[in-house]
């Protein structure tokens, strides 16, 4: 076995990834928690009104001028909902989230936010603002992450013995969504794995967080089980509690919106329900995530076998480590593993 030492090293103030701790730390960055809740109920409501102005204006439309007019209105507004999502919301929730993530580093690195000499927000903005570079290549990335994380994935033979209770191995789906649980937050503690070590080229250190998970994946989604029936339990909660301001809100609406009555009321309480679970559920388990990848990985030596697995397995893993190249002016800044073409993955 072929072992490169850990090119950096940090403390650890917070070990413990069980729910009570990660609501712990949630509750001491909850300012950051209830900010990220404004902004999404803000979108629900635009959303909401958008709703009402895309339908109402296509009803209006195709009455009084013609069915056509309120066809192209209709699209039209679809369209350029999708275009503010996709193009600029979600990149704004990215920002807002890597300060979050900023914020709960220090706390599980350091135990406090910049030895107690900012506030948790300007903390934050400043993290985002010193590495908005590095933040904007974290948005680029998550695809390739995940795409990375899904390659590897698919070559466990062990998932299905996660699973706590007897006979569910076959059940497909349940597995895809605790491997989903783990890949979709992995992005983010990769971001925080740079910050602790205070990396200087996120495209190397991303290729360590990403093979230092794959070392430790079978305790990693132990923990992801937890999270898929949290969620879940969660979720239906949340949506259960929210269709009773939703049916008040579905009320003072226009006639034309209201006719559709009950799925009007079921889809408001969806808004909402999306918006408290992004800011408070998923902050929740990307803690238990980045507390149990950060203990796992404490003074851990990165296996070169398993990089020279992960290079023949995805070209994503290859992209990384061109760009990691191009970032230190082409001077890579660790020896090159040996080449493991056909190997399986070390055990």
């Amino acid at each position: 076995m072929s072992l490169v030492p850990p090119a950096r090293r940090y403390p650890l103030a917070v070990r413990d990834s069980s729910f009570s701790s990660a609501f712990g730390l949630l509750l001491q960055t909850l300012p950051y928690a209830l900010a990220r809740f404004a902004v999404l109920l803000a979108a629900s409501v635009a959303c909401i009104i958008w709703i009402v102005v895309t339908i109402g204006g296509a009803s209006f439309l195709g009455t009084h001028i013609a069915s056509a007019f309120g066809v192209v209105w209709f699209i039209g507004c679809v369209i350029l909902a999708g275009w503010f999502w996709v193009g600029l919301f979600r990149y704004l929730m990215h920002l807002i989230e890597c300060g979050h993530v900023a914020v709960l580093t220090e706390l599980i690195v350091h135990g406090t936010v910049s030895n107690g000499g900012e506030s948790m927000f300007a903390y934050g903005r400043r993290i985002v603002t010193q590495r908005f570079g590095e933040v904007s290549a974290l948005f680029a990335m998550n695809l390739t992450v995940r795409g990375v994380l899904n390659a590897f994935h698919r070559t466990l033979d062990w998932v299905d013995e996660l699973l706590p209770i007897p006979g569910l191995e076959s059940i497909t789906r349940l597995l895809n969504a605790i491997l989903r649980a783990a890949t979709r937050y992995m992005d983010k503690t990769i971001f925080s794995y740079n910050l602790a070590c205070n990396a200087e080229s996120p495209w190397e250190n991303s290729r360590d967080g990403i093979v230092l998970y794959c070392q430790n994946a079978k305790a990693i989604l132990k923990t992801s089980v937890w999270i898929v029936a949290l969620e879940l339990i969660l979720t239906v909660v949340m949506w259960l509690v929210l269709l009773v301001p939703a049916a008040a809100i579905t009320v003072l609406l226009p006639h034309s919106v209201r006719e559709a009555g009950g799925v009007v009321t079921v889809f408001i309480a969806i808004l909402f329900a999306f918006a408290a679970r992004s800011a408070f559920v998923k902050p929740l388990f990307l803690i238990m995530i980045m507390t149990r990848f950060h203990a796992l990985i404490e003074d851990q030596p990165i296996n070169a076998e398993w990089v020279g697995y992960l290079d023949q397995l995805n070209i994503g893993f290859r992209d990384l480590a061109n760009k990691a190249q191009s970032f230190a002016g082409g001077r890579a800044s660790r020896p090159a593993p040996p080449s493991t073409a056909g190997a399986a993955p070390p055990a």
